[in-house]
């Protein structure tokens, strides 16, 4: 994909639910390599229904960082589960276990920056 400057409205993207995430936890590959032609970074927005969740994982490589901007939902990191809701930010080193899940009554919206976008070495 051709790499090139663009504004672009998130109503321009799709929806999709990606492996490991289950009953409507849906994401907007905004800025990633399939989109946009991005190298290094991976910029998308999520939003989970009630009762959505991401399987408990890790990355090898990559770091994540999470940015609530609705709702409130269950995130587990390295173990500890913590509520995590409106402008919470959490930040995910490499080989860090972690899972999210709505337990809220509303949807849960949150942003997600991962660098690089590949998780091989």
């Amino acid at each position: 994909m051709e790499r090139r400057a663009f504004i672009r409205n998130i109503a321009e993207t799709p929806w999709q639910e990606l492996p490991g995430h289950h009953g409507g936890a849906l994401s907007k590959l905004l800025v990633h390599p399939e989109t946009a032609g991005a190298r290094q970074i991976d910029h998308r927005i999520s939003c989970y229904a009630p009762m959505a969740r991401v399987a408990l994982h890790s990355h090898k490589i990559q770091e994540q960082v999470y940015h609530v901007l609705e709702g409130e939902g269950l995130m587990e990191i390295a173990g500890e589960r913590r509520v995590v809701r409106r402008h919470d930010v959490i930040f995910l080193p490499p080989g860090v276990p972690h899972g999210l899940e709505n337990t809220g009554t509303g949807n849960l919206v949150f942003l997600v920056v991962t660098a690089p976008v590949s998780d091989e070495a």
